[in-house]
């Protein structure tokens, strides 16, 4: 019996993974008009401007500095790094790029925006093609996200201390400047402890996974299965954990900036 004749293709539907950059970058640009006439609003009264202002610049422009900077290095390190060791997979994917567009996942993007916490697209890569030990590589590989966010963070801490913003915090909008830089060291700090949580898929796992010996191989299949489940057990009943731990980083890396400055 043959196969039945396939239906007439209809109108092809678009992935939003296929949408072209002038999409992302009218969406992105809506959002942040909407962000800027809100801030408009509420604030030329200026009333208003203390209630309207600060939450506008934590709830929106910092995601937006974090969606656009920190997460776009976040990926870029780790695609790097493989390429850095052998592996062209993340250049011949097009993820080797500071380019947001690239590295944005749609949920992820639509969390950060809303709740302050999202992801951005994995960089795949091919262990196999690496030059140095599969161990030694996976580790470097996995921690290079989180350092650059940690990175990111300590370089806006030095820059703060050494006054390359001060001519924005003495204008109008100097509370709002001030709120944004610390929002935006803040989710940077979060973004290295949370995804040094050595648990999958989280990056802290690939380094976890990659230290264990042989015969302990078994906690690597349980936190595999069950590794969603842990994770969101640390987030709701231990939040503070992964604050206490943001805070702790933030006071090393302020103590050695001062130092430095």
């Amino acid at each position: 019996m043959f196969p039945s004749s396939p239906p007439p293709p209809g109108p092809a539907r678009r992935s939003w993974r296929e949408w072209s950059p002038i999409t992302w970058v009218i969406l992105l640009g809506a959002v942040g008009l909407v962000g800027y006439l809100l801030y408009d609003q509420w604030g030329a009264g200026g009333a208003g401007l203390g209630q309207a202002g600060p939450v506008l610049a934590q709830r929106l422009i910092a995601p937006l500095v974090v969606l656009l900077v920190a997460m776009p290095v976040h990926e870029f390190a780790h695609a790097a790094a493989a390429v850095w060791l052998g592996d062209e997979t993340p250049r011949q994917q097009g993820r080797l790029t500071l380019n947001p567009i690239r590295h944005l996942d749609v949920v992820g993007t639509i969390l950060l925006l809303t709740v302050g916490m999202g992801w951005a697209k994995p960089v795949q890569w091919n262990p196999n093609n690496i030059r140095a030990d599969l161990r030694v590589g996976t580790i470097l590989v996995a921690a290079a996200g989180p350092l650059s966010n940690i990175l990111l963070a300590f370089l806006a801490i030095l820059l703060f201390q050494e006054g390359a913003f001060d001519r924005f915090l003495t204008s109008a909008q100097g509370y709002e400047v001030t709120l944004v830089i610390q929002a935006f060291i803040y989710i940077n700090l979060i973004l290295a402890v949370f995804n040094l949580i050595p648990v999958p898929p989280l990056d802290g796992s690939h380094i976890l996974f990659s230290l264990l010996p042989s015969h302990l191989r078994r906690v690597q299949n349980v936190l595999t299965q069950y590794g969603i489940l842990v994770i969101l057990a640390i987030v709701w009943f231990f939040p503070g954990l992964i604050r206490s731990l943001s805070s702790l980083l933030f006071q090393v890396l302020n103590t050695v900036a001062a130092a430095l400055g």
